[in-house]
């Protein structure tokens, strides 16, 4: 079987799973311009040579993941499956190379692209969105500590995995930190409908991180993104959403989608007629 090629455009926030430990949901477009989406990864456990970036161009094995029905879901080979990084997609004259592989189709019908998810004929699960105003950047608190069962669990896993070494080795992976805020976008589509999409791209998780380190202040830390998210990209931005479906809430919530991540190139200058 030959590798997929794929140029990753999102990355997640890290979540804890029971059977799995700490997985990333990663996604991206094929050569062919169709969205493709890699999971299970536990990234932060691979080798420094396999840990990709947004706009990198990867090559790696991979297969239909059966336990998921949405069609662009696919999963390593195997869990130790390497990942191999053959290109990087730069910012050069204003992402001109990132808008050819991310603007081919973009939707602006929030409820058309939420009926697509919804006929078991498309199941679209993927989808470049372009909001036509965004309202407000919303910020809640939320659980501070990771599900207390899961960890247990996990918790129960490695200490099996530990059963089948030839010594037991101090686990020295430490579970990412679970953000104790939930971020989301209140925008309106071309309709004029308006949605409150949260959040779930590893970058805002980590502009959080790195900012309360700064100001050792959550007050200080939290409006450093609102500033990024909403007066930067949303207001000087021409601003997209990647936007993606929930497995467990893909055909029964009313929306399924939250956004994975955001596209935000410069706004190009209009050119006068005259």
């Amino acid at each position: 079987m030959p590798l997929t090629k794929v140029l990753i455009t999102v990355k997640t926030y890290p979540s804890i799973s029971a059977k799995y430990d700490e997985l990333v949901c990663t996604a991206g477009f094929r050569e062919d311009g169709s969205w493709i989406r890699i999971y299970p990864i536990a990234f932060r456990k691979k080798t420094f040579a396999e840990k990709y970036s947004k706009y990198d161009w990867i090559e790696m094995d991979l297969v239909k993941n059966e336990s998921d029905f949405r069609p662009e879901s696919y999963r390593p080979f195997s869990h130790d499956t390497p990942i191999k990084i053959i290109d990087k997609v730069d910012t050069a004259s204003n992402w001109a190379i990132r808008k050819q592989a991310v603007l081919g189709k973009v939707h602006y019908n929030l409820s058309e692209l939420i009926a697509e998810a919804k006929d078991k004929s498309i199941s679209t699960s993927f989808a470049v969105f372009k909001p036509t105003r965004v309202l407000d950047f919303k910020i809640e608190e939320v659980d501070r500590d990771w599900d207390k069962d899961k960890m247990k669990k996990l918790v129960h896993l490695r200490s099996q995995m530990d059963l089948f070494k030839q010594e037991v080795e101090e686990d020295m992976f430490q579970v990412v930190r679970k953000l104790p805020y939930k971020f989301s976008y209140l925008f309106e589509d071309v309709e004029g409908k308006q949605s409150c999409l949260m959040i779930e791209d590893w970058e805002i998780g980590q502009l959080y991180w790195n900012c309360l380190d700064k100001h050792k202040d959550e007050t200080k830390a939290i409006a450093d993104v609102r500033a990024k998210y909403m007066d930067d990209f949303a207001k000087t931005k021409d601003l997209f959403f990647y936007l993606g479906t929930t497995q467990l809430h893909h055909y029964t919530s009313h929306n399924p989608f939250i956004i994975i991540g955001t596209f935000h190139p410069k706004k190009e200058l209009q050119q006068s007629l005259f």
